[in-house]
C-alpha cells in the first residue's frame, strides 16, 4: 500500500464536487504532507478556505488546464496528480464543442506534458460511462482523454510517470445531478424525465472518492479501473422522490442515452475481473499495464457491462438511502 503521509497531491478542479469530498478524506484520514487545489474559480476556492479547508498543508493555486505553463509551475516538486477538471454537462458541451474540447481534450494533454516534465510519479485521471461508444461530444472528449492518458505511459520512457484512469457511473448529488432537480420539482407537483426506460449506474461521491485512492495506491500505469456499482431506473428513482408527484415525460435530449455502458464487448478482451471492480488493461502493446492477470479473471467472449443489464439494482429502500442527504441543505450544497 502506498503511504500518504509524505506525498505532496494536486488536484485539477479541486474547487468541484469530487474535488472537495476527495480532499477532505484525504486530509482526514490520509494526513499528506501537502495538498495542492488547482481550479480556475477564486470565489469557490474562497468559499473552500472559509468553509472549513484551510488547514496548513492546504494549498490554492489559480489556474486552469488549458495553461500548461501555469499547470508546471503548479506540478514543481508534487508527486501525485488526481485530473478531476473537466465541462460535463452534455448539453452545454454540444452547444459549446471547441469549449469542451480545450477543456477535456487539449486540458489533459497539457496536464499529461506538465506531469512529464515535472516528474510526477503517479496521474489518476477521472473518466465517465458516456467515454463508453459516447454519443455525444462530452462522451467523446472523455474518450479522447482516455486515450491520451493510457498511450502517454508510452511517452514516458524512462521516465517514473504513470498514467491510469478510473471510470464509473452517475455520482448522486452532483453538479448536475438528477436528484436536486427532482426534489426542487416536487414542489411544483410535477417531475420531468426524458424516458421511463432509462437505467443509469449510480454511486456516492464518497464511494467514488475512496475508489480513486484505493485505484491510485494499487495503480502501475495504462490501466482503465471499473467499480461494480448497481444501477437504478430513472422513473424509480422519481417515484421514490415524488411519489404523489405527476411525471412528465418529456423525450430524450440530444446527446442522451437510454443505457449507460462502463465496459463494451470489445474492451471486455482485455479486462480483469476482480471482486470489486474490473480492471480494463490497456490494449496497445505498452511494456505495463498487464500485472493484474494473476489477480482476478478474464470475462467471457461477448460480456458487457451495461445498466440496464446490471445483475445489481438498487431497491426502493436503498434509493431512500441515497436521496436521504440530499433532503435538506444537500440541495443547496450540490450545486456547487
Amino acid at each position: 500500500m502506498m503511504e500518504w503521509k509524505d506525498k505532496v497531491i494536486l488536484v485539477t478542479g479541486g474547487t468541484g464536487s469530487f474535488g472537495k469530498k476527495f480532499i477532505e478524506i484525504l486530509l482526514k484520514e490520509y494526513h499528506p504532507a501537502k495538498v495542492i487545489v488547482f481550479s480556475r474559480d477564486e470565489l469557490k476556492q474562497h468559499e473552500m478556505r472559509v468553509g472549513g479547508f484551510d488547514q496548513p498543508n492546504l494549498r490554492y493555486f489559480i489556474g486552469d488546464v488549458r495553461d500548461q505553463q501555469r499547470l508546471r509551475r503548479a506540478m514543481n516538486g508534487v508527486d501525485i496528480v488526481i485530473h478531476a477538471a473537466a465541462l460535463k454537462q452534455v448539453p452545454a458541451c454540444e452547444y459549446n464543442p471547441m469549449e469542451a474540447i480545450k477543456t477535456n481534450i487539449l486540458g489533459s494533454s497539457n496536464v499529461v506534458e506538465a506531469a512529464l516534465d515535472a516528474g510526477v510519479s503517479k496521474v489518476m485521471a477521472l473518466s465517465t460511462d458516456k467515454a463508453v461508444n459516447p454519443v455525444n461530444l462530452y462522451g467523446a472528449t472523455k474518450l479522447s482523454a482516455e486515450k491520451l492518458f493510457i498511450q502517454s505511459n508510452a511517452y514516458a520512457g524512462g521516465i517514473a510517470t504513470r498514467f491510469s484512469c478510473v471510470r464509473y457511473g452517475n455520482v448522486v448529488g452532483s453538479r448536475g445531478s438528477v436528484i436536486p432537480i427532482f426534489i426542487r420539482q416536487r414542489a411544483a407537483g410535477k417531475l420531468t424525465i426524458t424516458d421511463d426506460r432509462m437505467t443509469r449506474f449510480w454511486l456516492t461521491l464518497e464511494q467514488g472518492v475512496r475508489f480513486v485512492i484505493h485505484c491510485s495506491e494499487q495503480m502501475h500505469g495504462g490501466e482503465v479501473f471499473v467499480p461494480k456499482i448497481p444501477s437504478t431506473r430513472i422513473i424509480d428513482l422519481a417515484r421514490v422522490i415524488a411519489p404523489d408527484s405527476e411525471i412528465d415525460v418529456i423525450g430524450i435530449r440530444p446527446g442522451e442515452k437510454l443505457h449507460e455502458v462502463l465496459i463494451n464487448e470489445d474492451e471486455a478482451r482485455n479486462t480483469v475481473e476482480l471482486e470489486d471492480m474490473f480492471v480494463v488493461q490497456p490494449s496497445m502493446a505498452l511494456w505495463f499495464g498487464y500485472d493484474w492477470q494473476d489477480k482476478g479473471k478474464a470475462l467471457p467472449e461477448g460480456f458487457r457491462y451495461t445498466s440496464e443489464s446490471n445483475p445489481e439494482w438498487l431497491s426502493s429502500e436503498q434509493i431512500q438511502e441515497y436521496v436521504a442527504p440530499f433532503e435538506s441543505n444537500g440541495v443547496e450544497e450540490s450545486l456547487y
